[in-house]
């Protein structure tokens, strides 16, 4: 899969926003802007995963350019990696002007598939994306597998020899992966061994209590494991599923396509608000989301939550919700996963 780039047309639409005229700006704010008020991230899995990282990267972001504002709080709303909060969201009984929901590539994965409820992609404000993450195939310190091409063996020897472990269950972003991972050994995906679990945190200590092989996971959140706690996790990435190699603590991590296995996976990370906060609502945290990204000390700070370049807001980033929904209902259906009609 391709990673995601913004378009020219695409980066003249996300810089709209900013651009608003002085008079309307401040007759927002008079009425009361929401991006300055009290106000909460919601993350739609347990503690440790990216959905966390996304809100204390907005919660950080927002803070520099809204001092005066009340730290965004972090509100944990775990179930079906974002099913939970995306219908309460939809159906009204979660949601108001102070309510933001972290969102990420599985998000979209999901929702392509029927997987959030009768709810289509029109039922959010997508507001903002900060970054992008990428794909990582990880195993614990002491696994046998030095190389990707070592996993590679064992998976032609026969998929169920390999148990990976990760956030969702079947059709989620992390078992597409480990499915192509399967499907580039030559064998049937179907065949493979996923044990489900509530985020890539709880994946994690799985995989350092050696309860599962292989984490097909995002970088950004092994990252933060390995760099937390005394001595870091017990983790070794094999390989960077990103088209080239990226900078900072990956640097030393070969691609998978180094490795001869041609995976690309990016994971945007962003947040979106209930459909049926008024727009003033929806345009003032637009603004502060993309004056947060485009702010001087904004790049330092997404690097330290470990994501790369990728912000979009307002038009764009409909366009590309709408885009990657239709990727992902195509890949979906090459993989033989059921696809429910919202």
């Amino acid at each position: 899969m391709p990673i995601p780039t913004a378009t020219r047309r695409h980066a003249l639409r996300a810089l709209s926003a900013l651009l608003l005229p002085a008079s309307l700006r401040a007759a927002e704010a008079s009425a009361g802007d929401p991006s300055e008020a009290a106000a909460d991230c919601i993350i739609p899995a347990k503690a440790g995963g990216g959905f966390d990282l996304t809100c204390a990267l907005a919660r950080d972001a927002l803070q520099a350019v809204r001092p005066a504002r009340p730290p965004l709080g972090q509100r944990y709303l775990p179930g079906g990696i974002g099913a939970v909060a995306f219908d309460r969201i939809a159906t009204g009984r979660l949601g108001g002007p102070g309510t933001l929901v972290a969102f990420s590539s599985g998000s979209l994965l999901n929702l392509a598939q029927g997987r959030f409820g009768p709810h289509p992609p029109s039922a959010v404000r997508w507001i903002a994306t900060l970054g992008t993450d990428y794909g990582v195939i990880a195993v614990h310190r002491d696994s046998p597998y030095r190389q990707l091409q070592d996993l590679i063996a064992v998976l032609r020897q026969g998929p169920s020899r390999v148990a990976f472990g990760a956030g969702g269950t079947v059709g989620s972003q992390d078992w597409v992966k480990a499915a192509l991972l399967v499907r580039a050994a030559g064998r049937d995906h179907k065949a493979m061994r996923f044990v489900s679990f509530e985020g890539g945190g709880d994946a994690l200590g799985a995989l350092q209590g050696k309860h599962v092989d292989v984490f097909p996971g995002d970088a950004a959140e092994a990252l933060q494991a390995i760099a937390g706690g005394a001595g870091g996790a017990a983790v070794r990435l094999l390989a960077v599923l990103s088209e080239a190699r990226l900078g900072g603590a990956l640097a030393g991590v070969p691609t998978a396509r180094e490795q001869g296995v041609d995976i690309v996976w990016p994971t945007v990370r962003g947040l979106y608000l209930s459909a049926s906060v008024p727009e003033a609502a929806v345009r003032a945290w637009t603004v502060a989301f993309a004056e947060a990204t485009a702010a001087p000390g904004y790049a330092a700070l997404r690097e330290r939550h470990s994501l790369y370049p990728f912000a979009l807001t307002g038009a764009a980033l409909d366009d590309y919700v709408q885009a990657r929904i239709k990727t992902y209902q195509a890949l979906a259906d090459e993989l033989g996963l059921r696809r429910w009609k919202p």
